[in-house]
């Protein structure tokens, strides 16, 4: 086996897709990464992915080899932007500029799989889509039904009056 070729990891979707990626890119997965140790046969390894879709690894993938060549600003927190551009490189601000049920989708996929940049990088783009709105607004963001009664909720902002102040 030529030692120069890095080896390739089996990424298997929940559909039973196959994903050919390179090793280093698996491994950005800790998930992939004990699972890959595990095996210790010369056949190209297998990591089942079966709560993440295809559409979603695809991805998930395409984060990972970018992440490769560029890694990611780190995210300051508190967020300094509602703006994800201001908060990381425009690759990244364009990557989770995607559909609420694709962002929600790849924020489970990144946890389940335990990629630390991509978890971070998805909950903050949710934090940014918060920042600065009324709990009216965040309800019709993300499709919250209110169901607090008028005097539940007077009591709950009197409650938390505090959090308003600061």
């Amino acid at each position: 086996m030529d030692s120069t070729k890095e080896s390739t990891v089996n990424l298997i979707s929940k559909e039973g897709e196959t994903f050919p990626v390179p090793e280093s890119v698996a491994k950005m997965s800790e998930l992939a990464k004990s699972m890959i140790e595990e095996e210790d046969d010369e056949e190209t390894p297998e990591v089942p992915l079966p709560n993440v879709k295809s559409s979603v690894l695809t991805k998930v993938i395409d984060f990972c080899k970018h992440y490769a060549t560029e890694p990611m600003n780190e995210i300051e927190k508190p967020l300094k932007s509602a703006v994800m551009a201001e908060v990381v490189q425009s690759w990244y601000a364009d990557f989770v500029n995607v559909e609420q049920v694709l962002l929600f989708e790849l924020i489970l996929a990144a946890n389940y799989m335990d990629i630390k940049p991509l978890l971070d990088l998805t909950c903050a783009t949710v934090a940014s889509m918060i920042k600065g709105k009324t709990p009216e607004e965040i309800r019709r963001t993300f499709n919250i039904t209110n169901d607090f009664s008028p005097e539940e909720e007077a009591q709950v902002r009197e409650e938390n009056k505090w959090c308003e102040d600061a």
